[in-house]
C-alpha cells in the first residue's frame, strides 16, 4: 500500500520538473502513444484540472473517487474525436482554464453537489480538454494511440490527484486539501486571465 501512495508522488514530482513548452504548440515530436501520452502532461492548465478532478473526487468520497475520473477521460476522448474531426468549438482554451477554476473551487469551498451534478460540471470541461488533444494530433499519428495515450497519461494525473485527495481523512488534510483547490483555482485564474 506505501507503494502505491509513493507512485504518484514521483509522478507529480517528474511532472513539476518537466517543461511545458511543447502542450499546446503542435510541436510535439512523432505521432502516436507517447505524442498523446506527454500532451496533458506537460501542458500545467491540463495538469492542474487534470489533479482537481482527481482531488475533488477523493474530496466527495466514494463513488465519486472513481466516478469522476472516469467520466472525464471518457468524455474527454469524445472532445478529442471531434478535435481530430475538425467540429469546431469556441472557446476552448478558456473552456480549459475555466475547467481549471470552476473545479479548484469547488475543492477548496467543499462543495458537495449530488452527484451527477459534480459529473456533469467534470464532464462538460473534459469535452475542451478533449477538442484540444484531438486538434493538435500530429498528422502522423495513429489515432487510436494518440487517444490512448491522452487517455492514460490524464487518468495517471487523477491518480495524482485522488492520492493526495486521500488526505481528507484527517482534518490536517482536509485543510490541505482543500489548499490545493484554492491554488489550483488561482492557477486557472492566471490561465484566463493571461497572468500564467
Amino acid at each position: 500500500m506505501t507503494l502505491l501512495r509513493t507512485i504518484p508522488f514521483a509522478l507529480l514530482a517528474a511532472l513539476l520538473a518537466g517543461s511545458p513548452a511543447l502542450a499546446h504548440t503542435g510541436e510535439a515530436a512523432g505521432g502516436g502513444f507517447i505524442t498523446g501520452f506527454m500532451h496533458p502532461i506537460l501542458g500545467w492548465d491540463h495538469v492542474a484540472a487534470m489533479v482537481a478532478v482527481g482531488l475533488w473526487g477523493a474530496f466527495l468520497g466514494a463513488p465519486a473517487i472513481w466516478l469522476l475520473p472516469v467520466t472525464f477521460p471518457l468524455v474527454m476522448a469524445l472532445g478529442g474525436a471531434m478535435g481530430a474531426s475538425g467540429v469546431p468549438l469556441p472557446g476552448i482554451e478558456t473552456g480549459i482554464a475555466a475547467s481549471a477554476l470552476v473545479i479548484g473551487l469547488a475543492v477548496l469551498l467543499a462543495a458537495r453537489p449530488p452527484l451527477t451534478v459534480a459529473a456533469i460540471i467534470v464532464a462538460f470541461f473534459a469535452i475542451f480538454h478533449g477538442h484540444a488533444h484531438g486538434a493538435e494530433m500530429p498528422e502522423a499519428a495513429n489515432p487510436l494511440a494518440y487517444a490512448a495515450g491522452f487517455v492514460i497519461g490524464t487518468g495517471l494525473l487523477h491518480l495524482v490527484g485522488i492520492s493526495l485527495g486521500l488526505l481528507t481523512y484527517s482534518k490536517p488534510g482536509q485543510l490541505a486539501v482543500r489548499g490545493m483547490g484554492g491554488l489550483i483555482a488561482l492557477a486557472g485564474l492566471g490561465f484566463l486571465t493571461g497572468a500564467i
